[in-house]
């Protein structure tokens, strides 16, 4: 895939996310919800931190099975039960999105939710990839 990230000047300066991703390619990859379930379907991690770091490893496991990498990320959305614990983790959930993501940020969304799926999650991120 080939991605442009797009930040124009006079939008707020982008911190963790691109304003816009012009991506190109031969294949869309649609990326379900991923929480910080473990491979008995269980939400392992008591804290966002630990939540956020589990829904990312999921999701980006999930896109390197259909052949993705996570530059090939073109949106993710963020499902959040607490937007003010999320906004006040920020620092910390940018740290674990480098760790495992890099810096090639796709466009991206947090948006709250009253509750997810498994009522233990506190965290849950989709996305779609474009791959060459």
């Amino acid at each position: 895939m080939t991605a442009e990230r797009v930040n124009p000047p006079g939008l707020s300066p982008p911190t963790g996310f691109s304003h816009a991703v012009v991506a190109s390619g031969s294949r869309v990859v649609f990326l379900a919800g991923q929480t910080a379930l473990d491979a008995d379907g269980k939400v392992v991690g008591e804290t966002l931190p630990e939540q956020f770091e589990r829904a990312l490893t999921n999701l980006l496991t999930a896109l390197r099975a259909a052949g993705g990498a996570p530059s090939d990320l073109a949106r993710v959305t963020v499902y959040a039960t607490d937007v003010a614990d999320y906004r006040a983790q920020a620092a910390e959930l940018g740290r674990v999105w480098r760790r495992l993501a890099g810096r090639d940020y796709p466009a991206m969304a947090l948006i709250g939710a009253a509750r997810l799926w498994d009522e233990q999650a506190l965290v849950e991120l989709d996305g779609f990839a474009v791959l060459p």
